[in-house]
């Protein structure tokens, strides 16, 4: 079988369907994991899916592969990213699979894996199209079994969190699957809900389901702004990452939103550390060495950060593209929407609006994410030619993940994305003037390499 090496990943397994994944694939991929779980003395995987159209069959190849392996499966059927972690726990299984194409278009699918509750990366990924490719593969006997959880999530959350007052507030589920469990979830906590496009649909007719990009959490404000709600929640198509509006129809990027956590968490565990991503806020790790914290800054990406959390010790993570890992009062793995019931426990304590929490939160002028558009294949030697050649003179460089330059007054990023054919840039200053100094910079030395490069900035 030809397998497209490309779809294995730094954090996940990720391919176009019907080009670079197929049934064939899937359950190739679900043997060598089965191979690999019981490698490390595991002996029953849990799997479960997201809404995309191509889920339920390749769901069903996945569960046939690991089975061929041997190893015996829990097949949990269509629910978030969250909600299978969730499970590992509940079910005292610590393993499991989810076939999901988390926030990408619909074309696309993928899959994560967790292995006695550690997040594969890199090459632990790469290992699995070796065992695939090499024929390494266990042969044996498996059996298939069903059950339910959702209940079980949302109970267990409803149950530990308790609002101290009635909030109203709007979610857009953005026809992922969140719209199975966050309307009954945020209902059950006593919250005002107003729903945007909780009809699990594969297609997304209406939107990407991707908070990360503003034209995505257009509705969302209208939406906030029309009913005056106190604030907005919206979540990517697996529901590991959180998309937040406040009351105003003001947009909080995650890493703002993660100074707010970070305050709540260290006020109950002084010393604490917290990790986060090289494309955050200065102003985070200032606030929270302002707090009593440790900041750790990490590369991009769910399974680093939750690497770096265990390495740590860290009790709150976050990256800026919306996954949040609480390690404080539950189990560590990205949640959007545990973030948000987060987020609502803190907005009920207080007298201000999420606005005016906000207003008193440091702040710079920032870009969101921009992505430049280059081939996959193209890439990781474009950055490494980029990194090798760029001169940046009197910035601090960070090349924990792509190249970061830090100056007095603000700072440029530029990466590849380890899940689409993009480099991603952000920026951020005191004021114009110097944000516009850093691109300029950063537009010199990318257009010396190629200047040809469609740039986003």
């Amino acid at each position: 079988m030809n397998i497209d090496p490309t779809i294995f990943r730094a954090y996940d397994i990720r391919g176009i369907v019907d080009k670079t994944l197929t049934p064939e694939v899937v359950e190739k991929i679900g043997q060598a994991i089965g191979t690999e779980a019981r490698a490390r003395g595991e002996s029953t995987l849990l799997i479960a899916r997201d809404g995309r159209i191509s889920g339920p069959l390749f769901l069903a190849a996945l569960s046939k592969g690991i089975i061929k392996s041997g190893c015996h499966v829990i097949n949990l059927g269509a629910m978030p990213s969250p909600v299978l972690y969730f499970a590992t726990y509940m079910l005292k299984t610590h393993s499991g699979v989810m076939v999901t194409g988390s926030h990408n278009p619909p074309e696309y699918n993928g899959i994560k894996v967790v292995l006695k509750g550690v997040t594969l990366v890199e090459d632990e990924i790469k290992a699995l199209y070796d065992r695939i490719v090499n024929n390494e593969l266990d042969i044996g006997v498996g059996e298939e079994s069903h059950s339910e959880i959702i209940d079980q999530y949302i109970k267990n959350i409803v149950n530990h969190i308790k609002l101290k007052k009635k909030l109203r507030i709007v979610i857009d589920c953005g026809n992922g699957i969140g719209g199975a469990v966050a309307p009954q979830l945020f209902k059950a906590l006593g919250c005002d809900v107003t729903e945007l496009f909780s009809e699990v649909d594969g297609h997304f007719p209406n939107h990407p389901a991707d908070p990360s990009i503003e034209a995505n959490m257009q509705d969302l404000i209208n939406k906030v702004k029309k009913v005056g709600a106190d604030i907005g929640l919206a979540f990517d198509g697996d529901v590991d990452r959180l998309g937040v509006v406040t009351n105003k129809g003001d947009i909080i990027w995650p890493d703002r939103y993660l100074i707010l956590f970070a305050e709540d968490m260290l006020s109950r565990n002084p010393g604490a550390t917290v990790v986060y991503d090289v494309k955050c806020t200065r102003h985070l790790r200032e606030e929270i060495l302002r707090h009593g914290g440790k900041p750790v800054m990490s590369r991009t990406g769910h399974s680093f950060i939750k690497a770096k959390m265990q390495e740590t010790g860290a009790l709150l993570g976050g990256e800026m593209s919306g996954h949040v890992f609480f390690k404080e009062r539950w189990y560590g793995f990205d949640d959007g929407i545990y973030a948000g019931v987060r987020l609502l426990e803190i907005l009920a304590k207080r007298t201000e609006t999420l606005a005016e929490i906000f207003d008193a939160i440091p702040t710079s002028i920032n870009t969101p994410e921009l992505k430049l558009p280059i081939d996959d294949d193209k890439k990781f030697a474009f950055m490494d030619r980029f990194m090798k050649d760029a001169k940046f003179a009197g910035g601090t460089l960070t090349t924990l993940d792509g190249l970061r330059v830090d100056y007095p007054d603000g700072w440029g990023l530029i990466r590849s994305s380890n899940t689409t054919p993009y480099l991603i840039l952000r920026f951020e200053a005191k004021d114009e003037i110097e944000l516009k100094r850093i691109q300029d910079l950063f537009r010199q030395e990318l257009i010396k390499l190629d200047d040809g490069l469609e740039l986003p900035f």
